[in-house]
C-alpha cells in the first residue's frame, strides 16, 4: 500500500520516504514532501484491528500540514475521523478521497524536518549503492 501511496504522491510532484522518523517514539508509514516545501503524513492501515490499535496517530499531526490515512478499498472508511485526509490505495497506485485539511508547520519545525528528510533519503539511497556504509554512520 506504501507503494502506492509514493506513486501517487511522485504524480502530485512530491518526494516521498517509507518508514520516517519525525521525532522519537514515533514512525510515520509515508512522508511526502511537496514541491512548495509542503510535509505530508499517510499512515497505512490494513484492517480494522490495525486501526483500532493505533493510539498515537494524534502526535503525527504537529510534525505535517496534512494527515492521511491510507486503506484498501474493503477498508470499513466510517471508522477513520473525518477531520483526516483519506487515500484509497493498493500496492500499484493511489488516489486522494478526501483531503486533509491544512494546519501549516511553523517554520523552525519546517526548516528542521525537511533536513532530516533529506539526510535520511540520502542515507538510504546511499545504503543502497553500498550497503557496508550503515556501519560507518553513528546514530
Amino acid at each position: 500500500m506504501a507503494r502506492g501511496v509514493a506513486r501517487h504522491l511522485t504524480r502530485l510532484g512530491f518526494v516521498s520516504v517509507e518508514e520516517f522518523v519525525p521525532a522519537r517514539g514515533l514512525r510515520v508509514d509515508v512522508m511526502g514532501l511537496g514541491p512548495k516545501g509542503e510535509l505530508w503524513v499517510i499512515e497505512c492501515k490494513s484492517s480494522r484491528a490495525d486501526f483500532q490499535s493505533d493510539a498515537k496517530w494524534q502526535g503525527y499531526l504537529e510534525w505535517c500540514d496534512r494527515y492521511f490515512w491510507a486503506v484498501d478499498l474493503a477498508f470499513p472508511t466510517e471508522l477513520l475521523p473525518q477531520e483526516t485526509g483519506l487515500i484509497i490505495a493498493d500496492p500499484y497506485d493511489a488516489e486522494v478521497i478526501r483531503m486533509a485539511p491544512e494546519d501549516r508547520l511553523p517554520a523552525a519545525r519546517r526548516k528542521v524536518l525537511i533536513q532530516k528528510f533529506a539526510t535520511h533519503a540520502a542515507r538510504r539511497l546511499q545504503a543502497l549503492r553500498d550497503p557496508g556504509v550503515l556501519g560507518l554512520v553513528s546514530p
